[in-house]
């Protein structure tokens, strides 16, 4: 017959210790929560105003759910709106000058992060000086620079702006994130007979894919939105980018609220669809500090 041991400190007779209690994550939950409730807040009232009849938006408040949603609204902002004309115009900019500079900037970052030569530091620092520059201060010469160039009412005239007063950012964050790459990984490459693009598009490009989707949807967002740059270069109506469009709109149809409202939550649906698609690189871009194997 085997003995049984028993343990003089059974599992029942340890005492337990209390975890304390988590102020801390509470209190970022309740922030959270506010500035969700705060941002959500707007949307739902052009939601809720877009979707409505004049003669309900009189009656009631503002927050009130249509009781006979109107997605006719929709149909005739687009029409009215001429949305058609404007997006296709803002996505052709976008298009172009997004990926260009971004294959600019990162570029300039390979260089000034990757590379060795004279008057690195000091041209690392004449271009980030670059984000310094309001965009304000600089529409009056670069008015004159682009009726010199004869590219008024043209994509040019807005792409090479855009590019330009991107790319300081850009090299800003991109060169933090270049800089946590092991160099051992360029050494490595050079031994296989890599040259300096090699390394940049096979080697650097590849790891960097969350930060460079992080600033596609930031610049996206960004050149999506500008406006004055566009009211200077695009004096034609034909060539009017989504703001401009929504400005024009708003003047002629100002008290037409839910065809206002329509207007701009069907603006909006593209730039939320892009971040939606891109959320997980977005999110993992912007936490991600350094590369761990």
């Amino acid at each position: 017959m085997s003995a049984t041991l028993t343990n003089p400190m059974s599992q029942s007779s340890v005492p337990r210790l209390s975890r304390p209690f988590p102020v801390g994550k509470l209190v970022a939950w309740l922030a959270l929560f506010v500035v969700t409730v705060v941002w959500v807040i707007p949307f739902v009232f052009m939601v809720f105003t877009a979707l409505k009849t004049p003669r309900e938006l009189l009656r009631g408040s503002p927050f009130d759910v249509p009781l006979n949603p109107k997605l006719e609204n929709f149909q005739e902002a687009w029409e009215v709106a001429n949305l058609e004309r404007y997006g296709l115009n803002t996505i052709i900019v976008a298009a172009v000058k997004v990926p260009a500079g971004l294959f600019v900037s990162s570029l300039a970052a390979f260089a000034l992060t990757r590379l060795r030569f004279r008057y690195q530091k000091i041209l690392f620092i004449l271009i980030i000086m670059g984000t310094m520059i309001p965009i304000q201060v600089a529409l009056i010469p670069l008015f004159e620079i682009i009726v010199s160039l004869n590219l008024l009412n043209n994509y040019l005239g807005l792409i090479i702006p855009y590019i330009a007063f991107g790319v300081p950012y850009q090299v800003f964050l991109l060169s933090g994130f270049f800089k946590d790459i092991p160099r051992e990984l360029d050494e490595a490459a050079r031994i296989d007979g890599a040259t300096n693009f090699d390394i940049y598009w096979r080697v650097i490009l590849p790891l960097s894919l969350p930060a460079l989707a992080a600033l596609f949807i930031l610049d996206f967002v960004a050149t999506w939105n500008e406006f004055s740059i566009a009211l200077v270069v695009m004096n034609s109506s034909d060539m009017w980018t989504i703001p401009l469009g929504l400005q024009g709109f708003q003047g002629r149809y100002a008290t037409q609220y839910h065809l206002l409202n329509a207007t701009i939550v069907l603006a909006i649906i593209p730039v939320l669809a892009l971040y939606l698609l891109f959320q997980r690189y977005f999110v993992s871009g912007l936490t991600r500090g350094a590369i761990k194997g």
